[in-house]
């Protein structure tokens, strides 16, 4: 079977910033078919941003696709941001933008840290999800936290870990997430450069089952790895404002939707247990696992599943 590869690329018919208080406008924009079935693109991190092609796992021609970047991520402002930015904020900014959109009920399309803002909005606000496109999941649990960020991925990644470790004093290491919060919210800006580039590269090279070099190059970026290394550390460092096992507990509230969880087999950044209880929690959710992946979305096998997914939900919803 031939995997499938993503729509070719396409140009928003809107782009614009909604305000949305303190200080914060965030960017959105629309492509697609306007009177299409409004469908939601959120991006990982916190602080990942959203690039233009996250429009082509969706068929133009059916779906009106919106994408947004969250508080201070991408092309919303302040850049890297780190005031009044907490998971409530990002939900509350989510259904500001459903309302300034008069958008009743719309698709979620979210991976990774973008699995988790889409479980907790679903958890939230479940009378406007019409239905749920989950890849790569993130509980955001303690265990979750620590398992990439302090000891465990560093295990099968020992050499990119030693990049990973190297902005931080030896005396330091035995709390990461506390030593890399002082150097990337610290006034001295080549330190504070630094650490967001190790931080960032580490995720961008553990994201593929084979090393990317177009995705490391991504994740090196200094626009991108300063808001998504300081908004990373700045959520871990408050445990991602959620309760301890929040997004298991509540399983019960998300909406009776049609919605599918894929996962790699072999992703390190976010391991297949926690898709895995996810569907224990929620076994209305289509479960699919990637045999041959990793974390990423861009990954063949995955491509072709969230492809798929976004076709099979057009003709039930």
């Amino acid at each position: 079977m031939s995997l499938r590869k993503l729509y070719p690329p396409i140009e928003p018919y809107q782009q614009a910033w909604l305000p949305v208080g303190e200080g914060h406008q965030i960017y959105y924009e629309q492509s697609g078919n306007p009177q299409g079935i409004p469908v939601l693109f959120v991006h990982g991190g916190p602080g990942g941003g959203c690039s233009p092609v996250h429009r082509q796992f969706f068929d133009p021609q059916t779906y009106r696709i919106i994408l947004f970047d969250q508080r201070g991520s991408g092309r919303s402002t302040p850049h890297a941001s780190l005031d009044h930015n907490t998971t409530d904020h990002l939900l509350a900014d989510m259904e500001a933008l459903r309302q300034h959109l008069a958008i009743t009920q719309w698709l979620l399309f979210g991976g990774s840290w973008g699995s988790t803002l889409s479980l907790a909005y679903a958890q939230t606000y479940p009378q406007h999800v019409r239905g749920l496109i989950l890849r790569g999941i993130f509980l955001c649990r303690d265990q979750d936290i620590a398992w990439f960020y302090q000891q465990g991925a560093s295990a099968l990644f020992p050499d990119y870990w030693q990049d990973y470790l190297a902005p931080i004093p030896q005396a330091q290491r035995n709390d990461l997430i506390s030593a890399y919060y002082q150097q990337l919210t610290g006034d001295d800006e080549v330190a504070r450069m630094r650490a967001a580039e190790a931080w960032s590269v580490w995720e961008g090279r553990t994201s593929t089952l084979v090393s990317n070099p177009d995705i490391v190059a991504h994740f090196a970026d200094p626009h991108h790895a300063l808001a998504m290394a300081r908004i990373e550390c700045h959520y871990f460092m408050h445990k991602s404002f959620l309760r301890q096992n929040q997004l298991l507990d509540d399983a019960h509230k998300l909406p009776n939707v049609p919605a599918w969880i894929i996962h790699g087999r072999y992703d390190v950044v976010c391991p297949i247990e926690q898709a895995y209880a996810l569907h224990q929690a929620w076994p209305q959710a289509e479960l699919i696992i990637c045999s041959n992946s990793g974390h990423s979305a861009f990954e063949a096998e995955i491509t072709h599943a969230l492809l798929n997914a976004t076709d099979q939900l057009r003709n039930i919803v």
